[in-house]
């Protein structure tokens, strides 16, 4: 028990330095994992009676590394096709092109460009994606009148609408909790209908609240693409990001397939000539592999954290603690996991990109939730940390783009996310009790 409470005092010191931001993330979840198999009396190195290595530095730095490995590949894959859809001119295409439906109305901008920031981040990632999106719509946000606090977390909610739809993101959470993806898909789809009613609800409160007027003389500024896209053409390649969605979704495609299939479409729907075309699919990977590396390198950590806390000799110190906390009905999951939701903020112990993949981990290995609960519980929380956590690097992007707080970004957020949270672990209780 006193090892327990050690580690447990570990997973706080750590935490906090993270979130005073003394050390980062990439060095702390790794530090975190060794840390805790020295308290637990995990050996550097030896061997089981089996001859199975159980020293921390080959079964859990070592395998640690490419625990993860599917889910790393399908962040470099999936920032590819982003970097083609950036450098074609596909993403700025669908922006401005839904801000020219949306004409003269302030409103219907706004809605316009909240569905296409989501369709868009289903399959973008990285902040060389948020850049270049936020870029061309936070500045016609704010042309049709919509203050900038409010520009910043329609934006946010907009993303995060899309990204709870993005392949990339299932692959690393089927990683994290042992499960298909297509579970992890089933759970999205409440998550991804309740994030996009609380944005639609974020945007009406905004316009009234700001007495923003929903319509105008004025038409929306820099609506001409700088790449055109016309004709069958270009329509077929502005559906892109559609493409990995309905492989997975409905044709049961492996990820990192459905991905290659959207980068020869993209390919194919606007390239001049064979030899551009090799060249930019040059380029685009390695742009991509360099915007996905911070996810990389978070997901190395993450994968060694994983089998730290899943060590035998780990959950065999941890388990008594966790027995006499985790909620084994109905209720108390609900008011447990809902209370707690927002401690997926600053990389805290519900953050699945954080101090949440272990505790995931240890939750599932006590086996008095089912992993499929524990699943929707940390995803509901994610909600949270995905639009709300003042450490993402899209926060701080964003609100120093127009130029606000980025800790009030997230007081604005806060109410509408944790409702969000509260939604995704009920409808997780109902599902999965």
């Amino acid at each position: 028990m006193i090892q327990g409470c050690l580690i447990i005092v570990a997973f706080v010191i750590i935490a906090a330095l993270m979130m005073t931001k003394k050390i980062p993330t990439l060095l702390a979840l790794p530090l975190m994992a060794v840390v805790i198999c020295i308290i637990a009396g995990v050996p550097a190195v030896g061997q089981n009676a089996e001859g199975v290595e159980i020293g921390w530095l080959q079964s859990v730095l070592e395998a640690g590394t490419v625990r993860m490995g599917s889910a790393i590949m399908a962040v470099v894959f999936g920032a590819w096709l982003g970097q083609l859809m950036n450098k074609t001119g596909v993403t700025e295409n669908i922006i401005k092109k839904s801000a020219e439906l949306g004409g003269d109305r302030p409103l219907i901008v706004t809605l316009i460009m909240v569905v296409a920031c989501a369709i868009l981040f289903t399959t973008l990632s990285g902040l060389g994606s948020i850049i270049m999106v936020g870029s061309i719509v936070l500045p016609i946000l704010l042309s049709v009148g919509v203050p900038a606090m409010s520009a910043a977390c329609i934006f946010l909610m907009a993303f995060t609408t899309g990204l709870t739809f993005n392949i990339a993101n299932w692959k690393t959470f089927s990683s994290i909790f042992n499960l298909d993806i297509e579970q992890i898909k089933s759970f999205e789809i409440y998550m991804l209908v309740a994030t996009f009613i609380a944005t639609l609800v974020l945007v009406f409160v905004e316009f009234k609240r700001n007495g923003v007027k929903f319509a105008f003389s004025a038409p929306v500024q820099d609506t001409k693409p700088t790449k055109q896209l016309t004709g069958v053409r270009g329509v077929l390649a502005m559906i892109t990001p559609l493409i990995p969605i309905i492989l997975v979704a409905v044709f049961k495609f492996p990820v990192c397939p459905a991905f290659m299939v959207g980068i020869l479409w993209i390919l194919v729907f606007t390239s001049k000539s064979f030899s551009k075309a090799m060249n930019l699919l040059v380029k685009t990977c390695y742009d991509g592999i360099t915007d996905g590396g911070p996810a990389i390198i978070l997901m190395i950590g993450i994968g060694i954290l994983y089998l730290a806390v899943t060590h035998p000799m780990v959950t065999e110190v941890l388990n008594p603690f966790l027995l006499t906390v985790i909620p084994s009905s109905k209720v108390g999951y609900i008011i447990f996991f809902s209370l707690l939701a927002p401690l997926a903020l600053y990389r805290g112990p519900m953050n699945l990109f954080g101090l949440g993949s272990g505790i995931a981990a240890l939750v599932i290995g006590l086996g008095t939730l089912t992993p499929l609960a524990v699943m929707g519980a940390f995803l509901a929380a994610e909600r949270i940390q995905g639009c709300g956590d003042p450490t993402n690097t899209q926060n701080v992007w964003t609100a120093n783009f127009v130029e606000v707080d980025v800790n009030g970004v997230t007081k604005k957020l806060l109410p509408y996310l944790w409702v969000i949270a509260v939604l995704g672990v009920i409808i997780s209780a109902v599902l999965y009790f």
